[in-house]
């Protein structure tokens, strides 16, 4: 069942990867319009797979990963946050908070029996305001200031550039208090290309969605796991066309896509999914070409 309100959510699913402890944190739901978030797919095809409401919208998952390793303790991406404005939340359906918390993200990340300043290393995909929004936080006072106080921040050097380029088709997925005050805290570290953040936690260019994306590949006892991120944002979007609308390259993207997901398929990663309303993870069937989810993850 698809859920529509993060309610109907669980605070966090969690699995084994090796001796890794993944974490699942559902961070709430946004709800997006449904052709942006299929681009040149016709409606009657995608709506099969993720219904949309009267205002063309689909609900989407804030799904962020929390990564016990035996060297750290590791999130990847961090929801929305509570900084924005109700007009802000009305238009992108943003459903996200918590009684008691900040947010769902902080409520989750309890309920793994974690406080925020248990965090080592924060792993940003990308700046988005639905990726990075967590990475800081407003006080009920009113002052913002880290989330994740002891953390290290970590984003592809240029993905921190290209987030500064102000120009119209991207500056409204870049707002710049989800990032800025990290840099001026002096917390994030900025990588370029590939790079091994934590033993067995490397980061990976996967571009498309935006220049600079990256996706995270986790390793652990021979099993693999991969953070998708925007890369495929849900499951129905496995098929290499089925790209989205907002991204900024979409031909790299399904050159990209073609890339992971036949690695992917063959050597049996676990992939998981940020956006997806009710699949969190799951591995591809390994004899079919056409990317398929297998059943029973």
């Amino acid at each position: 069942m698809i859920a529509w309100a993060a309610a109907e959510l669980p605070l966090r699913r969690t699995r084994q990867l090796g001796r890794f402890r993944l974490h699942a944190l559902e961070a709430g739901l946004q709800r997006l319009d449904g052709g942006a978030m299929f681009g040149v797919v016709p409606k009657p095809l995608w709506e099969k797979r993720i219904p949309a409401d009267e205002r063309n919208r689909i609900p989407l998952a804030l799904r962020c990963l929390l990564v016990e390793t035996p060297d750290a303790l590791v999130l990847i991406d961090t929801g929305i946050g509570n900084k924005e404005s109700e007009k802000f939340k009305e238009i992108y359906g943003v459903d996200n908070a918590a009684p008691g918390s900040p947010t769902r993200l902080e409520a989750a990340l309890r309920d793994a029996a974690f406080e925020p300043d248990a965090i080592d290393v924060v792993i940003d995909t990308h700046l988005h305001f639905d990726h990075a929004g967590g990475n800081t936080v407003r006080d009920a006072e009113g002052p913002i200031r880290l989330a994740f106080p002891r953390a290290r921040y970590c984003v592809q050097r240029r993905e921190w550039e290209f987030a500064h380029v102000r120009n119209e088709r991207i500056q409204a997925s870049y707002l710049p208090h989800n990032f800025d005050p990290v840099e001026q805290a002096g917390r994030f570290f900025f990588v370029e290309g590939e790079a091994e953040i934590v033993p067995g936690v490397r980061v990976v260019p996967t571009r498309g969605h935006t220049p600079h994306h990256q996706s995270v590949l986790l390793h652990s006892e021979g099993e693999v796991a991969c953070f998708l991120a925007d890369l495929v944002p849900t499951s129905a979007h496995l098929p290499l066309t089925w790209i989205m609308g907002y991204d900024v390259e979409p031909l790299v993207t399904l050159e990209t896509k073609r890339r992971v997901l036949a690695r992917a398929r063959e050597e049996q990663w676990l992939l998981v999914f940020e956006h997806d309303p009710s699949v969190p993870w799951g591995r591809l069937v390994r004899d079919e070409e056409r990317p398929t989810l297998a059943a029973g993850e």
